[in-house]
């Protein structure tokens, strides 16, 4: 894989792989090893407070030899103060997701913060670039965790955000291997987004129940849930059971929130409770077959990008 474009060009990175934010799952260890190892890693401050994101951001300077980042969700009531210890922090790289970059957008460039956002359509994608961002990340419907409410596959995504947006584009969602990474690149993303694959990494902080649940995982063992209060994909189990058999009764908004409760996620990724916790996995899950170092992993993902643009080249 030899590929230099705006998005290796952007992030200063070798090649276009980013390790995607996740609560829970990305620490300082995983997004250090990553950059380490060519990509771009991401601290997921979703699951920290400000002091916390800062202790993982010092501990991945100690060690990370190349460029990291860090993702925001701005939807968090202390965004601002997430925002804050980056700036202090001199992070110069964010990638925001699950809101409007617009309210930070101007805070962020005076500190020459390159700014990425996640988005699920064309719509958010083209209000990113309106307001300013550098790039954007294209997540379709299979990706894990929190998903757009139109429900766009990656496939059909792509291609339209990079026929209209003069930004570069990078794909997300149930890329989980090389052969996805050639995938997205030829519909016109510059750059992929990987998250389940890297969950189930040495690295990765999450717990190792989650990720043996992840090697178990079918084509069909993910299912969309919770779609009145912020849709989520993740791994079946008694408690999407219990929260889509209330959906398909009819259940409203609170309903659902007192089903969901409080550090779901943090039960289910973290702590390892395969049964009552939220175990946030994309459909690429299907494709994870072993707990990898992050190191393994990106030879792994250069190595079948490369096999399977030999095979394309191959074609008469």
């Amino acid at each position: 894989m030899k590929i230099e474009n705006r998005i290796t060009n952007l992030l200063q990175i070798k090649y276009p792989i980013i390790q995607a934010g996740m609560v829970w799952a990305s620490g300082w260890k995983l997004a250090s090893a990553v950059s380490n190892n060519g990509g771009l890693g991401l601290i997921g401050s979703g699951s920290m407070k400000p002091d916390m994101l800062r202790e993982h951001i010092k501990k991945c300077k100690a060690v990370a030899e190349k460029p990291f980042g860090v993702n925001i969700p701005l939807l968090r009531g202390d965004a601002q103060d997430l925002i804050n210890v980056v700036i202090e922090e001199n992070i110069k790289i964010v990638f925001t997701s699950a809101g409007h970059p617009g309210k930070f957008i101007d805070q962020l460039k005076r500190n020459n913060v390159v700014v990425v956002h996640v988005v699920p359509s064309m719509k958010y994608a083209l209000k990113a670039e309106s307001v300013g961002c550098d790039a954007v990340v294209g997540e379709g419907v299979e990706a894990g965790g929190h998903n757009g409410a139109d429900e766009i596959t990656t496939f059909c995504l792509i291609p339209q955000l990079a026929d209209a947006l003069k930004i570069p584009v990078i794909a997300a969602g149930g890329i989980a291997d090389g052969r996805g990474i050639l995938a997205a690149l030829s519909l016109g993303a510059e750059g992929v987004q990987i998250g389940t694959r890297f969950a189930v990494t040495e690295e990765s902080s999450a717990h190792l129940n989650y990720k043996q649940k992840v090697i178990g995982a079918k084509d069909n063992d993910t299912i969309l849930v919770l779609k009145k209060i912020g849709m989520a994909r993740m791994i079946k189990n008694e408690f999407t059971e219990t929260v889509h058999q209330a959906e398909v009764g009819g259940a409203n908004e609170q309903t659902l929130l007192e089903l969901l409760g409080e550090k779901r996620e943090r039960l289910g990724i973290f702590e390892g409770n395969e049964q009552s916790g939220m175990l946030e996995a994309g459909q690429g899950a299907g494709l994870i077959k072993e707990i990898l170092p992050v190191k393994t992993l990106m030879e792994k993902l250069v190595a079948e990008f490369d096999n399977a643009l030999a095979k394309t080249q191959s074609f008469e």
